[in-house]
């Protein structure tokens, strides 16, 4: 299975999204909106942002591996 390294966030707060690279060697707990400068963090039970906000998970879980 490949890996996708891009998802697409979508800010809960104001709607806006943005394409970005996942980091492929490190979770990202924190994410700041372009628009609207709320900073996002994960929800509960979820490992990083992309995975709580992101049309894809982040790498280690597509892999089914543990998230940092």
């Amino acid at each position: 299975m490949e890996v996708i390294l891009k998802s697409e966030i979508k800010c809960p707060h104001c709607g806006y999204k943005k394409e970005e690279e996942m980091p492929t060697n490190a979770c990202q707990f924190f994410y700041e909106c372009e628009n609207c400068k709320k900073v996002l963090k994960p929800n509960e039970g979820d490992c990083c942002v992309y995975c709580s906000y992101g049309t894809v998970p982040c790498p280690p879980i597509q892999e089914n591996k543990s998230c940092c």
